[in-house]
């Protein structure tokens, strides 16, 4: 179902109703149960139409986006921004402040020039030139003014590192309100479910990085999040080297050492930015990171095949 998580419902006819559609770059999904099969369908609406507009706001790739905006101008001026979209910012600055620059919104400052699609890299000469740009401590938040500015030339932000768990976090909310207590909900890598599946515990598998397939481990869950972020979601090769869109901040280009990286905890929105940053940081540092984060677990593959896992989980027997 899922390039990084799989997870397959219990569906029971005329009960579960659910719909996906791409999204945000990826296949983004609303499952639920309701005893009103019209009103569950109505709600999955609600969910696909919250997603449609935060991507709206928050995507790099509409020149008309409230984040498009502040990219284009926020080095010239204090661009007023939208309470929401100020918020996930301060979010966002505060993970990397955590991660001691491993979550870093700004690597969009040489992020922009790759093309993975197209199998196209910057040179090492473009790289150079803007790596300065990258560094979180460039974004300058103004609470009371509720602005974002910049503080030099060629900074630009992209929130694909968070947004995504944000979206689905936000459509759980909307979901808790309308009185659901058994749904799952996804974006990519990221997905929340509420509460169990009427009786037993969502079962996540966490693919393998390099097997198709194949599974590392599967995880009960219930009302949690789970995000994956792996070197195997877009990338090409070349020249025997993995270049893939998970950038680190301190070189410009793809992070080297980890395959992937599984957070879990009760917030989509901060287990997708932690699935970066530890993927960024590597086992030892992004496990010490985890591990001061109360609520929060991690599982890592390491580039040498080992399996790494945060105090509060335990490997499995078997």
């Amino acid at each position: 179902m899922l390039a990084a998580t799989a997870v397959t419902p219990n569906i029971a006819a005329g009960d579960w109703v659910g719909e996906a559609i791409d999204l945000m770059g990826t296949r983004v999904s609303v499952d639920l149960w309701h005893e009103d099969e019209q009103r569950g369908r109505e709600l999955v609406q609600s969910v696909l139409a919250e997603y449609r507009r935060i991507d709206e706001r928050m995507s790099t790739y509409k020149d008309d986006s409230e984040l498009s905006r502040v990219n284009r101008d926020a080095a010239a001026y204090p661009v007023p921004v939208s309470d929401e979209l100020f918020e996930l910012l301060r979010r966002a600055l505060e993970l990397s402040a955590a991660s001691e620059g491993a979550f870093d919104i700004t690597y969009e400052s040489v992020g922009y020039l790759y093309d993975f699609r197209a199998a196209v890299r910057p040179s090492s000469g473009e790289i150079e030139t803007r790596l300065d740009a990258i560094d979180h401590e460039h974004v300058r938040l103004d609470s009371a003014a509720r602005t974002v500015a910049f503080a030099r030339p060629g900074v630009r932000v992209n929130l694909g590192g968070i947004a995504k768990g944000y979206a689905v976090e936000r459509g759980a909310t909307l979901l808790r309100a309308a009185g659901v207590q058994h749904a799952m909900l996804n974006a990519g890598g990221d997905t929340r479910v509420l509460g169990d599946r009427r009786g037993r515990p969502w079962i996540v598998a966490i693919r393998h990085p390099r097997t198709a397939d194949a599974v590392i481990t599967r995880l009960p869950l219930q009302d949690e999040a789970i995000s994956t972020s792996g070197d195997y979601e877009r990338f090409f090769e070349e020249g025997g080297r993995r270049y893939h869109h998970i950038l680190n901040p301190l070189t410009g280009e793809p992070t080297e050492g980890v395959l992937s990286v599984t957070v879990i905890g009760p917030d989509a929105t901060l287990t997708d930015g932690l699935s970066t940053a530890v993927f960024v940081m590597g086992a030892r540092r992004g496990l010490e990171l985890i591990d001061r984060t109360p609520r929060y677990e991690a599982i890592v593959v390491e580039a040498n095949g080992t399996l790494s896992y945060s105090s509060g989980l335990t490997a499995p027997t078997d």
